[in-house]
């Protein structure tokens, strides 16, 4: 039996964590015998002298057995299969991904997350939706997987339950970075969702916790190792987030150009791509397809054929939501009080964002946390939202800033035009699929 104290000490100064220290840990995380303190304090000390594989893989099996696991056995027609993203801004692919790949006859029972530092929540984005609730019991998502195809849920207390307050201290103590929690966070969930196979979307750039192509390699190979290890085949892709992805940043907004992505009204093609990029690693990996041009044949028709948005309207409606969202978004989803242009200042093309910058404008004007209590304003954020590459001239629209009085929409106007540059001349864009990791 090991004191708080001593495993913080332990780790503080550069050791190896036995697997009883990590378990001990983990249950006092659930029945809170280490304090909201000492759990910052072991994080920090995570965060500056990592874990070994061996200790990544502990904690994460503890923290996915700190709650129920689903046992899908006997119970589907297909496999298992889910995605996950570390997060950027606009990031919101899983919203019109669990759907497209239902259509395409695979299960989706997918345990989402909260915004996290400067980057959106899925979570936060669907509570938008009035009645939606992201806290479900276990029978409910067993059930609705198995009838819909995929279901976007919470951690409920039932799933992972350690990881759910690692999650909102590493949120506010600037923990966020650490590849052995972040690893342990992810597949705690996934792993409690019962996975056959996982397809990871390892964000980088100037938007992404991982700034370079080192740095998301080592999560990425983190994540598959470790998987690897719990029996979950997985693939990692490394997808660009050097610029908002696609043409929304904030909960509303995003919810609403998931809709029109999924109906056909608009889809801003860097966001098409990377839907399409990780949805064929999906139906790849769980062997629905044999080869990339059929998966993607197979998630463009599940668009066109109206498949998809009509799971997704299915699913809204079975979590609490209104039946009729997809015809009426707007009787349904609010609008910020202020809306103003952002309009560039000269002639140019669009060459750089600092991209975290612009999420952190999105926190500010309140579409995200300071702190875990914190009520997150649903309709504030930045829309119309143009892409690298872009030419523009002085006075063109380069966004719209939604937000809750006028001088928010300022000072909010003022930080994203901050975060740009531009260029007098054409600029080459980063691609979207940076590297894949098997």
């Amino acid at each position: 039996m090991y004191l708080p104290q001593e495993i913080i000490k332990l780790k503080r100064n550069g050791g190896k964590l036995p697997e009883a220290a990590i378990q001990q840990f983990v249950t006092g995380l659930t029945d809170n015998s280490f304090s909201e303190g000492q759990t910052a304090a072991l994080a920090m000390a995570i965060y500056l002298n990592g874990m070994a594989t061996e200790e990544t893989v502990a904690l994460t099996r503890a923290m996915r057995d700190s709650g129920a696991v689903l046992n899908w056995q006997g119970k589907l027609n297909g496999p298992v299969v889910d995605k996950h993203s570390t997060g950027g801004v606009g990031d919101k692919v899983s919203l019109m991904l669990a759907p497209m790949i239902a259509a395409c006859g695979g299960y989706v029972p997918m345990i989402a997350g909260r915004g996290l530092g400067h980057t959106g929540g899925t979570v936060d984005k669907l509570e938008t939706i009035p009645g939606y609730s992201c806290t479900q019991p276990l029978a409910t998502i067993q059930r609705e997987v198995a009838r819909l195809g995929c279901v976007i849920v919470g951690q409920s207390g039932e799933l992972a339950p350690a990881d759910r307050r690692l999650y909102l201290i590493r949120d506010v103590t600037a923990t966020v970075e650490s590849i052995p929690l972040i690893t342990a966070s992810i597949l705690s969930k996934k792993l409690a969702a019962g996975l056959d196979v996982l397809t990871m979307d390892v964000k980088i750039g100037s938007g992404a916790i991982m700034k370079n192509i080192d740095d998301a390699s080592a999560l990425a190979q983190s994540i598959v190792n470790t998987a690897k290890g719990a029996g979950v085949p997985t693939q990692a892709l490394l997808t660009d987030m050097n610029e908002c992805l696609g043409s929304t940043a904030g909960n509303v907004l995003e919810v609403l150009e998931t809709l029109d992505y999924l109906t056909g009204k608009y889809r801003e093609p860097r966001l098409h791509q990377v839907t399409l990029e990780l949805g064929a690693s999906m139906l790849q990996l769980a062997g629905l397809f044999a080869d990339k041009a059929s998966a993607v044949a197979a998630l463009e028709h599940s668009l066109t054929s109206g498949k998809a948005a009509e799971i997704f309207a299915k699913m809204v409606a079975a979590m609490g939501g209104p039946a009729d969202l997809l015809e009426k978004p707007q009787l349904y989803l609010g609008k910020a009080p202020v809306v103003q242009d952002i309009v560039a200042p000269h002639a140019g093309y669009l060459a750089a964002s600092d991209t975290t910058a612009v999420g952190m404008a999105v926190v500010r004007l309140g579409g995200g946390r300071a702190h875990p209590a914190q009520v997150i304003d649903p309709v504030v954020g930045f829309s119309d939202v143009q892409a690298l590459g872009s030419k523009v001239a002085a006075g063109d629209v380069l966004a719209r800033v939604h937000a809750a009085s006028v001088e928010a929409a300022a000072k909010a106007s003022a930080e994203y035009l901050a975060a740009l540059s531009f260029s007098d001349n054409a600029v080459s864009l980063q691609p979207i699929v940076h590297k894949v990791i098997d």
